[in-house]
């Protein structure tokens, strides 16, 4: 797949492996570079596409020398068939308030993000994140976003407590969710499955075509969810296509050469430099 970029100031880096987050006894890699300011939504858009994900000014995508089992996932929001249990998530939800706000960190937020963080993934990458760090993650950017947030009704005229959240980028041909966390002890809404069907049918309603869910992983805990979506588009070497009945039963493939980073060509960008691995990419 060839995809060409409207800037010459992109440059491309190589981390070092790491212990890779989702398939045990794997090592990972990224390809990242930093979106530019004079064109950071252009760019944005047209990594997105092509499998890279962003975050703060960085945008990465994996390029493992020997496993390419990640793989960028979609929703097609016209396309979508809502199963009965979706339809269930929504109307438990019905009662919350929806409220789009500017891409700017609160204090409320932070301390729902530390709740979810601590029950959901104490030992991830994430768990020791500070106000500093949560601050920089929403407003450090030079792309289309805001986030959401999703409240209980008021009881005084005052904002409802906040109960879910999620920073979303606005694409040319979708919604992205970057980042998305709820309140841990609210397991009957099923509030990560509900923050996704709703953005489905936000973008529906705007006329985006795609929801962009970040990446899939066969055979693994942390991202087996995803493939419960239907129908789902997941991007392989020639593109993106539907993906299948079983794909959504497939296992982590065989470590195998995988040429993730060639499969682009970065006519605008200088070779790839080796890089100590980025703390937060």
């Amino acid at each position: 797949m060839t995809q060409h970029f409207p800037t010459r100031q992109l440059r491309f880096f190589l981390t070092a492996p790491t212990p890779c987050p989702y398939l045990p006894g794997r090592q990972e890699r990224k390809v990242f570079t930093h979106l530019p300011l004079s064109d950071g939504p252009g760019v944005n858009d047209s990594l997105t596409q092509v499998g890279f994900r962003r975050s703060q000014n960085i945008a990465y995508r994996p390029a493992c020398e020997t496993c390419r089992a990640c793989q960028s996932a979609r929703a097609p929001a016209a396309d979508y068939e809502f199963s009965r249990s979706e339809r269930r998530a929504l109307n438990r939800n019905n009662d919350l308030v929806r409220c789009l706000v500017e891409a700017e960190a609160t204090l409320e937020q932070f301390e729902l993000l530390r709740r979810y963080l601590t029950a959901r993934h104490a030992d991830g990458g994430m768990a020791e994140m500070t106000w500093p760090d949560y601050v920089a993650m929403v407003e450090d950017t030079a792309v289309r976003t805001h986030l959401i947030e999703y409240r209980r009704p008021s009881v005084d005229r005052g904002p409802g407590e906040l109960v879910a959240c999620v920073l979303v980028d606005v694409l040319a041909d979708g919604l992205s969710l970057v980042y998305s966390f709820y309140d841990p002890t609210e397991e009957r809404r099923s509030l990560g499955s509900f923050i996704i069907l709703d953005h489905i049918v936000q973008a529906r309603l705007t006329g985006l075509p795609y929801v962009y869910l970040g990446y899939w992983v066969p055979g693994s805990e942390k991202m087996a969810y995803k493939a419960r979506f239907s129908p789902l588009e997941i991007l392989k070497p020639g593109g993106w296509s539907l993906m299948s009945a079983r794909e959504r039963g497939a296992r982590p493939p065989k470590a195998a050469p995988a040429p993730a980073v060639r499969e682009i060509e970065l006519s605008d960008a200088v070779p790839l430099t080796e890089l100590p691995a980025a703390g937060k990419p």
